[in-house]
């Protein structure tokens, strides 16, 4: 297992404010960074990386080391677990798996609306990674502990990164305040690494990194690369993709890995702030896309 010491986390290289590879390589992030910009000054808390694979180089930086709330993304760390556990034998991908009353929570997913009661582990994972399925998040947790997510973060050396707690339909004030929290320089290493397969080993992260690649929403930063939401696994006019979201009232966020045909990028993006009108949604969400459209322009 690789170590993941700190300045490893932090990444090589210099921050170049934006600067990326265009047809005469000059072109930058100012459309990006103007907008997660004009957001900020309106009141919302942002924060932004994005870095190239091969050379490390920072293309994208805005307060990166801010943990914000980051809704499902935490998740991928719950997938990290359970694809460890399938990896040293631990638990098969084959073992059933309940769900039960206290499991049940509501919005997101689709076994709630399913007949079947049971599912293989590997399956939930699927339905995690696919649709960030409540239910069978839950169900995992449940069977793999939330602690032993927690250790899995802190041996890989993720300290601003956290899922906090199960998904609930109501938080009280005995409860964790966010379902997960997170800093876009951690999530940019996090899902780097996964990229690269050195996260416990090649296999534990491209068994999470093909479980990602399910992944059906692309609402955000993922929606400027035309790629097709329910089908995405394979290459389409040379770009992959696979990405995590997360979605909660005043909050969208979303990390990934994009590549294509002259470059590869992880990125992270996460946006909290006041949902009090449709507008202000939906600027949220088209700086999330202009962020993606630059993205595109560096990796295409």
């Amino acid at each position: 297992m690789p170590t993941a010491d700190s300045t490893r986390r932090e990444g090589r290289g210099d921050a170049i404010n934006g600067r990326h590879r265009g047809l005469d390589r000059t072109e930058n992030f100012v459309a990006g960074f103007g907008a997660l910009a004009d957001l900020a000054l309106g009141g919302a808390q942002v924060s932004a990386r994005a870095v190239d694979l091969s050379t490390g180089k920072v293309l994208l930086s805005v307060d990166d080391s801010l943990v914000l709330p980051t809704a499902s993304i935490g998740k991928v760390l719950l997938l990290l677990e359970v694809s460890a556990r399938i990896g040293n034998g631990t638990s098969s991908r084959y073992d059933i798996l309940d769900r039960e009353p206290v499991d049940y929570a509501a919005d997101s997913g689709i076994w709630q609306h399913l007949s079947a009661p049971s599912f293989p582990l590997a399956d939930l994972a699927a339905l995690v990674a696919s649709t960030s399925d409540n239910l069978a998040t839950n169900v995992l947790l449940r069977r793999v502990g939330l602690d032993s997510v927690r250790l899995r973060a802190e041996e890989i050396g993720i300290r601003r990164t956290a899922l906090l707690d199960r998904v609930r339909d109501r938080r009280g004030p005995d409860d964790a305040p966010q379902l997960s929290v997170g800093s876009a320089e951690e999530l940019t290493w996090l899902f780097g690494a996964l990229a690269r397969g050195e996260l416990i080993d090649p296999a534990t992260s491209y068994r999470v990194v093909d479980w990602l690649m399910l992944g059906m929403d692309l609402s955000l930063v993922a929606a400027a690369f035309g790629l097709d939401p329910l089908a995405h696994s394979r290459p389409d006019h040379n770009l992959t993709l696979f990405n995590k979201t997360g979605t909660d009232q005043g909050v969208r966020a979303e990390a990934g890995v994009l590549r294509g045909p002259r470059a590869s990028v992880a990125y992270a993006v996460t946006l909290v702030f006041q949902d009090r009108r449709i507008d202000d949604r939906l600027e949220a969400i088209g700086a999330m896309r202009t962020i993606g459209t630059d993205l595109l322009e560096y990796v295409h």
